[in-house]
């Protein structure tokens, strides 16, 4: 199983919007926190099935941990006042 981390950012209308640092472009949203990590768990299984990467390779990329991550400059302003939380993909690549 690989665990993806996730960034939740709740707007001014009440909806929780979800990214993905080590999955770009897969972005989902929910009405609830909780909706919207189903829906995170959701999108990421859907996403795992038939991923393309800008390279053109497929598959998703294997994610980093947290530790890594939180040395990325990108990410680090990215997670600036969002939930970081863990995705599981249980589904096999």
């Amino acid at each position: 199983m690989r665990t993806y981390i996730a960034l939740i950012r709740e707007d001014d209308e009440g909806v929780f919007h979800v990214s993905f640092p080590d999955v770009p472009g897969l972005v989902t949203a929910g009405d609830s926190l909780d909706e919207a990590i189903e829906e995170a768990e959701d999108a990421l299984e859907f996403a795992a099935e038939d991923w393309t990467n800008p390279d053109g390779t497929t598959g998703l990329k294997a994610p980093r941990t947290i530790e890594l991550l939180g040395q990325d400059p990108l990410f680090i302003v990215a997670s600036r006042n969002a939930d970081v939380i863990e995705i599981d993909l249980a589904t096999a690549e």
